[in-house]
């Protein structure tokens, strides 16, 4: 059995409400703009520079004047202050703001073709992840919008009260929504047999020089190959966007979790695999558990349902909260059911009825897709699970 795959972050805040209308992509890409290195300033006459006292002494006592003139002034450091705190700007894969890692891979979880790695090497062959975008018209913010392709895809996904190209929050949501309007698209065009060729590449290539030269193509048209060769080229840099980070799962190995269902056959265990049905490779970011059609699927542990209602691609989904563990939030989902028997806000305690073994969404039979989150990634669930009981 198998599902639809998505990409860290939970998917009920993604998959379920941000399907956005099929548009056809911007007729051509602009790259960032190269600036000239400027020419080497004409030597200068050698002078004594200064001694060790201004280098290495004076910077320091200046420092320290300057910070304890700000404390002084402020009352001290704040109470809940700590090292490592607030540390946006730290490196990420690729060297980008890792404050962006979040975003991109809940924007790829909108879609089975799009990773989170493929938004970020986009971004980067657009504009290097510069935000140093044209202002009207031209394109605006790291991921190179117009204001009207903006129109149509740009949201306040960051909840700050605006929706802007200039926000990489907002820009990264709405990359994603772009190219997975584009792939169901192309999808779409393969299925039926209008076009041939890998989803990713024709994802990319619509992208490029919209859907309709792909669909005369029959395939990636001559005129995106060159787009396609230079994000293709990145992928590797970003790849460990797509890998989540499971350390959460290993801390916690004593199996804390009760089986979701009483059939613990796994037909598909978490890890990279290709999908069944729409032949990408990407992280099955759960364990699906066969099982017959209507069997119950029970809560793993006490929690707050925080999500339950149809997506497209994990059909019928419950997600419960079950709080901190070990200062970190864990909660797990339950997909392609039946019937759902529970709402949203509803508590929840371990073996409470949640729905019914189903086939709903994505899937090639009656199963459960059973996912552990933990402190926002996936991990998997099997050393999480009492399966011996």
């Amino acid at each position: 059995m198998s599902d639809e795959p998505a990409v860290e972050i939970p998917a009920y805040e993604a998959v379920a409400a941000r399907e956005a209308p099929a548009q056809e992509a911007p007729a051509s890409v602009t790259p960032a703009p190269v600036t000239p290195a400027p020419e080497a300033p004409a030597p200068r006459p050698r002078r004594r520079g200064p001694g060790p006292f201004t280098l290495l002494v004076l910077p320091g006592l200046v420092t320290l004047t300057t910070v304890a003139g700000f404390l002084a002034l402020t009352g001290g450091l704040p109470d809940d202050w700590s090292p490592g705190e607030g540390t946006a700007q730290d490196a990420a894969p690729g060297g980008v703001d890792a404050s962006y890692g979040p975003w991109l891979r809940k924007s790829a979880d909108a879609c089975t073709v799009v990773t989170a790695s493929v938004l970020a090497a986009q971004i980067d062959q657009l504009t290097g992840w510069s935000d140093a975008g044209a202002t009207g018209s031209g394109p605006q913010g790291i991921a190179a919008f117009t204001a009207a392709d903006w129109k149509t895809w740009g949201k306040d996904d960051d909840g700050n009260g605006r929706s802007s190209p200039g926000d990489p929050a907002d820009a990264i949501m709405a990359l994603g929504r772009q190219d997975c309007s584009l792939a169901r698209q192309v999808t779409g065009l393969r299925t039926d047999g209008t076009v041939n060729g890998d989803l990713v590449d024709l994802t990319l290539a619509a992208y490029a020089v919209g859907a309709d030269a792909v669909t005369k193509a029959g395939g990636v048209p001559a005129s995106a190959r060159t787009y396609l060769g230079e994000v293709k080229a990145l992928f590797a840099k970003y790849e460990a966007f797509d890998r989540e980070d499971t350390s959460g799962g290993g801390l916690l190995a004593d199996a804390i979790l009760a089986p979701p269902v009483t059939t613990l056959t796994i037909t598909s265990p978490y890890g990279s695999r290709q999908h069944p049905l729409t032949g990408v490779t990407k992280l099955h970011t759960g364990v699906d558990f066969g099982a017959p059609q209507g069997a119950q699927v029970s809560a793993a542990r006490a929690g707050t349902v925080v999500f339950a209602a149809m997506t497209t691609a994990y059909g019928n989904r419950v997600v419960v909260d079950h709080g901190t563990i070990e200062g970190k939030r864990l909660q797990t989902t339950y997909s392609h059911l039946s019937a759902i028997d529970v709402t949203v806000g509803q508590t929840v305690q371990t073996g409470t009825p949640l729905g019914r073994v189903g086939s709903t969404g994505l899937s090639t039979g009656p199963h459960l897709h059973f996912e552990v989150i933990y402190d926002g990634y996936y991990a998997d669930p099997q050393p999480w699970l009492a399966l011996n009981g």
